[in-house]
């Protein structure tokens, strides 16, 4: 079933009613206080009971509104249509019994005319504005007109009553306007971001759906490494050193064996909602040990900050992948050891990995991962978009400074799980 204006449900619609409440009270305020002194202090006899009697009405309305704003969380666009269509009905009827289109309160048909233009649609907006142009029309023919014997004295109130309801619209409708196009920008900026995300998760699918391609490929050159390397340990003739570095040789390849069979398992059948639950101390050190077997030039120690028994933590590939690309940043950015400190409280684990090197550029400061890097002699220059992505999948967040002693600190916070 399609959706119509009027059945079409949103916060921001609540949000312009929410508004729209607030300065209804302040105008219905500043009207019984214009009913009740202007006939004793100017001398203009004004019907104030039928005035009061529409105030109340508008009143007793406003307060209905005000109950509905606070219990719902989402209005509709017709509501909103309706409440305007109201404010100029109540207003027509004051200015009816107030000298009609001669009453300086006609100008307040003008504010929600304003209203409706930035927030209703265009058909909404133009019913509102016929609307408005047909009360004051009638307003011009059909009035009670208020007696003023003095022609002099009523053109000076008339004046003066023009220039306080001019400044009054105008306070109104700038109110209005600042308030709405600020919501505005911050809707569209939020859908910036959301579509800048939603770009960097697609590069990110497409470069897991190439990575996968080139785990499958990769195996058949990977075995036949494997069994070279494997007959030339059976040489006897080899010396010592040369067996060692074949051996060296047959490891690495090992590990990359590991690798390219744990990213095929990953981009197959494997689901990551079924990652299991360990230890955070015991995974974070076993998932270190793994990466000195594929970096064992490497050196790390682990450094547990918190108290009490560790917190259980999901073995998510991603994060691992994750935490795997910082060692590698930071060993490739110093040969000294590395740290890294795991920690927990309440509601969060943090991992930070330090390093003592030159420190993160300026433009990897600025930029934090939010996009890749010119390819290097080093890698390719995506890993840290990788990572950043990887992590905030997981409901975390990644930041990265500059520690004032030196080097490079590259700190993940995780949501903890409860027991």
């Amino acid at each position: 079933m399609a959706t119509t204006p009027c059945t079409t449900e949103n916060s921001e619609n609540l949000a312009n009613l929410r508004r729209l409440v607030a300065g209804r009270w302040f105008v219905l305020a500043a009207l019984t206080q214009l009913i009740l002194i202007v006939p004793g202090l100017l001398d203009i006899p004004v019907p104030q009971l039928p005035l009061l009697g529409i105030v109340a009405i508008a009143g007793i309305f406003n307060a209905m509104a005000q109950w509905r704003v606070i219990r719902s969380k989402t209005a509709s666009t017709c509501e909103l249509f309706v409440q305007l269509l109201f404010d100029i009905g109540a207003l027509t009827a004051i200015v009816f019994f107030s000298g009609g289109a001669a009453n300086p309160l006609v100008s307040l048909l003008l504010p929600p005319v304003a209203i409706a233009a930035l927030t209703l649609p265009a058909r909404f907006a133009a019913i509102v504005s016929a609307v408005a142009i047909a009360a004051y029309s009638l307003l011009m023919v059909f009035y009670l007109p208020l007696p003023m014997p003095d022609a002099t004295r009523a053109t000076r109130l008339h004046l003066i009553g023009m220039w306080l309801i001019f400044v009054l619209s105008a306070a109104m409708i700038g109110w209005i306007i600042v308030r709405m196009t600020r919501q505005i920008r911050e809707r569209d900026a939020e859908l910036a971001t959301a579509r800048e995300q939603a770009l960097r998760d697609e590069r990110v699918m497409a470069m897991g759906t190439l990575a996968a391609g080139a785990a499958h490929e990769l195996g058949t050159p990977l075995g036949t490494m494997a069994l070279l390397a494997g007959e030339l340990a059976n040489d006897p003739s080899l010396s010592e050193p040369v067996r060692e570095d074949i051996a060296l040789l047959r490891q690495q390849i090992g590990v990359c064996k590991e690798i390219i069979t744990s990213l095929s398992r990953r981009a197959g059948a494997e689901r990551l909602e079924n990652a299991p639950l360990e230890a955070a101390n015991r995974w974070l050190d076993s998932l270190r040990q793994r990466w000195h077997a594929a970096r064992p030039q490497a050196s790390s120690r682990l450094i547990v900050a918190s108290d009490g028994a560790p917190p259980e933590i999901l073995a998510d590939p991603r994060l691992e992948q994750a935490i795997l690309n910082l060692l590698n940043n930071a060993a490739n950015a110093t040969p000294s050891p590395l740290e890294v400190r795991l920690a927990w409280c309440t509601d969060t684990l943090g991992i930070d990995i330090r390093d003592h090197g030159p420190g993160f550029p300026p433009e990897v400061l600025e930029q934090g991962g939010q996009t890749s890097f010119p390819a290097h002699e080093r890698g390719s220059g995506v890993g840290l978009m990788l990572t950043r992505s990887a992590i905030e999948q997981l409901g975390g967040t990644l930041t990265l400074s500059n520690p004032e002693d030196g080097g490079a600190l590259a700190r993940i916070e995780l949501p903890r799980i409860q027991a």
